[in-house]
């Protein structure tokens, strides 16, 4: 057992998600760029819709599929509004576009960046905010130890495992205060309470 798991094994709960689920397998992704224009087209709908719409998406950049920021920045509207993109996202993925022209999507600047700072960073584009930012932490840069309380799956996960009442504010106070013990592989615990969903 990985030092990672044999820590957050220490929570009974934990120990039993971890027990009785695939194992977690980290897959870095380098792709900042890629990872946050998903991100937005993911927010607020469900997993299947935003799939669906990420195809279409990509289908507007042959032949690879992948969003060239020069050319998503060419696009209209009207063209985004198409593959079933709002008007509002539309303009965040063209921020996003913008931001990674000007060399500010850097990885390897990125990935030096305390979670504070990057937050920071990232959410000075228009479109991004915390959680937002927090995914890409935790998914596109694999950074070991971090928490998304914010996040509606995991505030339904920990609800079901730790049997928590509590409803906004003090919820989000409850589960940082029962994540202090995952230190410092919560992004780790976080991947297997979303697992314990599916």
């Amino acid at each position: 057992m990985s030092p990672a798991l044999a820590h957050l094994s220490a929570d009974p709960v934990l120990a039993r998600l971890i027990a009785t689920g695939p194992a977690i397998v980290p897959r870095p992704h380098e792709d900042l760029y890629l990872a946050l224009l998903r991100a937005i087209v993911s927010q607020q709908i469900s997993t299947k819709a935003a799939a669906a719409i990420w195809q279409r998406f990509q289908s507007r950049f042959p032949p690879e599929g992948y969003p060239e920021p020069r050319i998503l920045l060419e696009m209209s509207e009207d063209d985004l509004r198409q593959v079933g993109v709002s008007r509002q996202k539309a303009g965040y993925l063209k921020a996003i576009a913008e931001y990674n022209e000007r060399g500010l999507l850097d990885y390897e600047h990125l990935i030096g960046l305390s979670g504070d700072d990057f937050t920071a960073h990232l959410t000075a584009i228009r479109g991004v905010g915390r959680w937002t930012a927090q995914m890409l932490q935790m998914f596109a840069l694999d950074q070991p130890d971090v928490f998304a309380e914010g996040d509606l799956g995991i505030q339904n996960a920990m609800r079901k495992h730790y049997g928590l009442e509590e409803t906004g504010r003090a919820l989000q106070k409850r589960m940082l205060h029962l994540a202090e013990a995952w230190r410092p592989y919560r992004t780790l615990a976080c991947k297997y309470l979303w697992q314990s969903l599916g």
